[in-house]
């Protein structure tokens, strides 16, 4: 079943955008401003329909107010990001809170779904679907968050608003542990990343199709979205080994997944737009930094080159 027979929408490309720049975070709470979203979403305008979105905070207030002010023609995927309601010993980088902190975050949470309800009641003309979480179910998560919370918000916000309602997991928990959750969804959003697997650039989308295969025959009554599939360009040899990534080996992976995402009808969001330097541990070639289709400062990598020349720096482009 595709999303097409849920909702009412056209074909288009999809990415999955965040705005944060050099010394931006939401970590630190500086946000880009509304011109740079706007110099953002201009240059995505020439290429994508469809964005996702990860958090209810001040950018999605300002990606949202851009879109509205200057008329632009996309449609949001908007997530609420929810963080750790339980401790997981078995994550490799963290996710162990005091018990406060838990608190914390399961009231953050819920302010978060009530502000996904709340946007996608403001701008029904723009938001299309809406996710109560992200990769907040898998084994390695440093916010874990327990499949019997995740289901109750997806009923709340199902309760609130009248998008169509989604979580954005891993593909692996979709196989078995979140049956349950899929049976509550309106759609089944997957991420699917082979270079994390490691594997290399000519088993790559032979195991993306794996990847979304595994999940829509488990589930032939649903829609299943692809709503993250990228190549990283830069390692440090963090999970990822430095010679399977590059802006070549980016331009192919990209490539070959969205020719076969519009063969096959398969809503995929691209992950990511732009390198977020914020992301990671604070060493440059961190895997993390290095996913977007354009740089930080909002070059473009090689896969973007022949679409926007005009981004390209003077002296680049004469060599």
């Amino acid at each position: 079943m595709k999303l097409k027979e849920l909702i009412n929408i056209e074909s288009g490309n999809a990415i999955c955008y965040s705005g944060f720049r050099h010394g931006q975070s939401p970590d630190t709470g500086v946000f880009p401003s509304y011109e740079q979203v706007k110099e953002d979403l201009l240059i995505l305008a020439k290429n994508w329909k469809y964005l996702r979105l990860y958090d209810c905070d001040k950018q999605t207030d300002l990606v949202l107010e851009v879109i509205r002010k200057e008329m632009l023609d996309f449609k949001v995927m908007l997530g609420a990001y929810i963080g750790a309601e339980v401790n997981n010993h078995g994550c490799p980088w963290g996710g162990i809170y005091a018990e406060d902190q838990l608190k914390v975050n399961k009231d953050r949470n819920t302010r978060q779904i009530e502000k996904l309800i709340e946007m996608a009641n403001e701008y029904p003309d723009i938001i299309f679907s809406l996710s109560v979480g992200n990769e907040a179910t898998v084994d390695w998560t440093d916010h874990y968050v327990p499949v019997d919370s995740v289901i109750d918000y997806v009923r709340r916000v199902k309760a609130g608003a009248s998008q169509p309602v989604t979580f954005c997991e891993n593909y692996l928990p979709w196989h078995d542990k979140l049956r349950a959750l899929a049976e509550e969804v309106d759609f089944i959003s997957i991420h699917t990343y082979p270079v994390w697997e490691y594997k290399n650039i000519h088993e790559a989308l032979d195991y993306t199709i794996q990847n979304y295969n595994s999940v829509a025959e488990r589930y032939p009554d649903k829609p299943v979205v692809i709503t993250e599939a990228g190549w990283a360009t830069n390692s440090n040899g963090r999970g990822i080994c430095p010679g399977n990534v590059s802006e070549e080996l980016q331009k192919v992976y990209y490539n070959d997944l969205v020719n076969w995402s519009v063969q096959e009808d398969v809503m995929t969001f691209v992950f990511e737009a732009f390198d977020e330097p914020w992301k990671g541990s604070p060493e440059p070639m961190e895997p993390e930094k290095h996913w977007g289709l354009f740089t930080v400062d909002r070059q473009p990598k090689c896969v973007m080159q022949e679409l926007y020349p005009e981004l390209i720096p003077q002296q680049e482009s004469q060599v």
